[in-house]
């Protein structure tokens, strides 16, 4: 069973019906204890990242996040929920607290180079390094975006895929248990339905 954090932001149902079209068995929840007994975990999002980790905190699932990372259990971040991952975002002008599971932070696409933010449409996607979610996959594939805001990450050998939109950004990044996409799979074609069944078989859910 796949268990989808619920912490009061939208897009959770496409979430639960591209898992669902798999045949994957998901349920949308901010239970701590389902959570916490999921064989994977999902942590979409849209909207402000300040918002964001305030609906988190309020949801008690900090702590909930930060242990199912630390138990190894799948953990798949999507669009906002790969950025609440990191330490801090500039958005808004401060620099607001993340969950600070990977070294990086969240910056503004830029606007002097012509092009329109928010950053909506497919774009293609420069797969770096050996990841399971992306076995399968045609080598640049082409993903949904609808950011305005990007990662920086630290470390770079967590990095597995890149985009450019004016600048070349990070677009998705992977350590153990965990991995995390700027792009929406749910919203991303028969690529991104690839990518959530090889991320049920990381998570040796049943299909």
């Amino acid at each position: 069973m796949i268990a989808i954090i619920d912490y009061g932001v939208g897009n959770l149902r496409s979430v639960e019906k591209a898992f669902e079209y798999i045949g994957c068995d998901t349920v949308i929840t901010s239970d701590r204890k389902t959570i916490l007994q999921a064989d994977a975990v999902v942590l979409p999002g849209v909207g402000a990242f300040a918002d964001a980790m305030e609906n988190l905190g309020k949801a008690d699932m900090i702590e909930v996040v930060k242990e199912v990372v630390s138990k190894n259990t799948p953990f798949l971040g999507i669009c906002l929920g790969m950025q609440l991952l990191f330490d801090y975002s500039e958005e808004g002008g401060e620099n607001v607290k993340g969950l600070g599971i990977f070294k990086g932070s969240i910056k503004q696409l830029p606007v002097d180079k012509g092009l329109k933010v928010p950053h909506i449409g497919w774009n293609l996607l420069k797969l770096k390094d050996n990841c399971p979610i992306f076995d399968g996959l045609p080598e640049n594939p082409y993903v949904y975006f609808v950011h305005s805001y990007y990662l920086a990450a630290d470390d770079r050998d967590i990095v597995k895929a890149t985009a450019d939109y004016g600048i070349e950004f990070d677009a998705a990044v992977g350590r153990g248990n965990v991995f995390a996409v700027q792009f929406h799979p749910e919203k991303s074609g028969e690529v991104g339905l690839s990518m959530l069944r090889n991320f049920v078989k990381v998570a040796g859910a049943k299909l």
